[in-house]
């Protein structure tokens, strides 16, 4: 049976999932990058790998990657993921804010890159056509490869993570303008050097479906995308099942990186776009939860595909030649990003991290020299040999990235990192509370928090309730905080209360279970039914429970005992001493080893007479 017959159309997907499945537990286990072996297992499972072995061994061919042309589409789909999921953590606001380093910093490193390897490619003996093509694609960086490894390694909101980041996006914006000037380029070799206004007309007329789909893209995605979510969190809730939401992201990553790829934009950037315009709404943290399982596989499909495409016959043919190309581009770059860096404030430290992981080429090399050479601009044999040079740089991006913190962390001496305010993301206030449930109970909440100078996050299923908050300017997102990977996308790591407002006691029980298992030193207050269900909170490690039939009978004695005329003090006191009698009787039910919550300064002050009787 051959691979095409009998499932054999999926066995490169088959041979993928496995390796992933092999790969990830096994790098993790010796903390070596997981995108290293994503690479590693594309060498070993593509052509040049097993595949070789596989003319001898037939069964071999069940274990190979025979179709890279399939692992390249998923490829392209795993990088527009991971474009979307970075437009989720911006904003509008922020990306304006950034426009600076974006604008500045970010084209700057383009065209002083591309000048200065044009200059390197004529020396080399290139034409100033072919060597502007060469130098234009080498300029660019990998978005897939250098975003994934600053996330792995914690980096991504560090200052040099955020001056990366900006370098990335406006390489990622320039890659349509680049295309359009190879076509330029093209048709000035083809008329000898004459380009007539009519040639010139024609290619820059290429801008205008680019201009106009972009338009149309983000007034389509004003309208449409937050009701769109809207009306699928409606029927979620009422039982339609998880699957209605998650089929709802995916069409909106695909949907709008095929958008863009029709107005002649990337893929990724559309993708990048449609993160953007849901990075303001409610449903931003649901979002990221439902879409980070599809990136992470999709990406690894990226990897694998890069690691398929490096031909080691033709390195082996020229290993001097193509190593030295590689180590030439990555240091020419790497020198030309440190200075720009200084140039446009950062410091030293920040600039040789952003440096080193920036040069490396790009997945837009292929791209950009592909396009050149079907234009006929560039000599075929030379642009593939830069392309294995290309290739080879990616695969140290991970080891620059390492090299870079090591740089951090041993200039201790060196100026202190600096970055331009705009670039910086508004600080985050300190000792935030989340608040689970924001119906009347977690809305008076949080109006108390308010009140008190206490910033919050809260958390509803219900879209409705979520849609009236933020229209009261409240910071209130959609999505089910039973998931530990919803409580840790809304920053539980750095709360410091969690505030459970909930009246169904099954799911108030699963939120403290999921944000229990995430902190245990977390200060967690949950609203319970009755006595019974305080004990199973405490039981599951809350801080404190207040069950909604106790606190009712203490509130109808306080105005009863106030109303006869007994003093507000002895009342207030009486009240206090009660519940906590009552919470000592729920604390017998908390597990062993866990701290109780301490007294109150009311009631120490109550009890020291310090409250007078009148109150």
């Amino acid at each position: 049976m051959t691979p095409g017959h009998g499932g054999g159309e999926y066995k490169d997907l088959v041979v993928f999932l496995a390796a992933a499945g092999v790969v990830v537990p096994l790098f993790n286990r010796f903390k070596i990058s997981p995108v290293l072996g994503f690479l590693a297992a594309g060498v070993l499972l593509g052509p040049d790998g097993l595949g070789r072995l596989a003319v001898d061994a037939r069964w071999l061919t069940w274990l190979t990657i025979s179709d890279p042309t399939q692992i390249r589409q998923l490829a392209e789909l795993g990088v527009s993921f991971l474009l979307f999921m970075i437009g989720l953590e911006l904003s509008w606001e922020r990306l304006k804010a950034m426009r600076r380093l974006v604008f500045g910093f970010g084209l700057s490193q383009v065209v002083v890159c591309t000048v200065a390897l044009s200059a390197v490619f004529m020396v080399m003996g290139q034409t100033l056509v072919s060597a502007a093509v060469l130098g234009m694609g080498l300029a660019l960086s990998s978005t897939a490869v250098v975003m994934p490894v600053m996330a792995e390694r914690g980096r991504l909101k560090a200052l040099a993570g955020r001056a990366t980041f900006s370098v990335l996006l406006a390489q990622d914006l320039s890659v349509a303008p680049i295309l359009i000037t190879i076509t330029v380029l093209a048709a000035l070799g083809q008329s000898g050097g004459d380009l007539s206004p009519a040639l010139l007309g024609s290619a820059l007329f290429t801008l205008i479906p680019a201009a106009v789909g972009l338009a149309m893209l983000v007034l389509l995605g004003r309208l449409v995308l937050r009701p769109m979510f809207r009306s699928v969190a409606r029927a979620r809730g009422r039982g339609q099942g998880q699957e209605m939401f998650i089929a709802t992201c995916l069409l909106v990553v695909v949907g709008a990186g095929v958008a863009a790829q029709a107005a002649g934009l990337s893929m990724s950037l559309g993708a990048l776009i449609a993160g953007l315009l849901l990075a303001e709404t409610e449903f931003r943290r649901e979002i990221e939860v439902s879409i980070e399982p599809f990136k992470g596989l999709l990406l690894g499909v990226f990897f694998v595909g890069v690691g398929i495409s490096l031909d080691l016959d033709a390195i082996a043919a020229n290993p001097i030649g193509v190593f030295a190309l590689a180590a030439g581009l990555i240091a020419l770059k790497a020198g030309i990003i440190f200075g720009l860096a200084r140039k446009w404030g950062l410091g030293a430290r920040t600039a040789i991290e952003t440096a080193l992981v920036l040069g490396p080429a790009g997945e837009f090399a292929f791209v950009i020299l592909g396009t050149g050479m079907a234009e006929g601009v560039v000599d075929p044999a030379f642009a593939r040999t830069l392309m294995l040079a290309a290739t080879i740089s990616i695969f140290t991006v991970p080891l620059m990235a390492m090299l870079g913190q090591k740089f951090l962390r041993e200039a201790i001496r060196m100026a202190p990192a600096m970055l331009p305010p705009e670039a910086l993301e508004a600080p985050q206030a300190q000792g935030q509370v989340l608040i689970v449930g924001f119906g009347r109970v977690g809305r008076l909440v949080g109006e108390m928090l308010t009140e008190h100078g206490q910033a919050f996050v809260a958390v509803d299923a219900d879209p409705a309730t979520v849609a009236t908050g933020r229209r009261d300017g409240f910071d209130v997102y959609y999505g089910d905080a039973g998931r530990q990977d919803l409580l840790a996308r809304c920053g539980i790591d750095e709360m410091r209360a969690l505030v459970v407002t909930m009246d169904a006691p099954g799911k108030v029980d699963e939120v403290v279970i999921a944000a229990r298992a995430l902190r245990k030193d977390l200060v967690l207050v949950a609203r319970a039914r009755d006595d019974r269900h305080a004990v199973r909170l405490y039981r599951l490690g809350v801080t404190d429970a207040v069950p909604e039939t106790t606190e009712a009978s203490l509130q109808l004695a306080e105005n009863t005992l106030v109303d006869l005329g007994v003093p507000m003090g002895l009342v207030l006191a009486s009240i206090h001493e009660r519940r906590a009698k009552f919470r000592a009787v729920f604390q017998e039910a908390m597990p062993e080893g866990v701290a109780r919550r301490p007294a109150r300064a009311l009631r120490t002050a109550t009890r020291t007479g310090s409250l007078r009787p009148d109150g």
